[in-house]
C-alpha cells in the first residue's frame, strides 16, 4: 500500500531518483494506491542533467510494491 508521503524510488528515464506521494488520482474515498493506480508525486531528488527537476509535481503510474499482490 502506498500513502500519502510515502517516498518511492523512481524507475524510468527521465532522470528522478526518488518522489513522494501526494495523492492517488480517480479513487474515491482511498487513501492507499496499489499496483496500476496513478499518483500525483512531488519529485525529491533527480540527476543533475534530468528532463525533470526537483520540486515539480509529476504523475506516475505504480508498478511495483513490496505487499505481496494476490491474483
Amino acid at each position: 500500500m502506498i500513502y500519502k508521503r510515502t517516498l518511492l524510488t523512481v524507475a524510468d528515464n527521465t532522470g528522478a531518483k526518488i518522489a513522494s506521494c501526494i495523492g492517488v488520482i480517480g479513487k474515491k474515498n482511498r487513501l492507499d494506491a496499489t499496483i496500476g493506480d496513478i499518483v500525483t508525486v512531488n519529485i525529491k531528488s533527480s540527476s543533475p542533467d534530468a528532463a525533470i527537476k526537483k520540486g515539480e509535481v509529476a504523475k506516475a503510474v505504480v508498478v511495483r510494491m513490496r505487499a505481496p499482490l494476490r491474483r
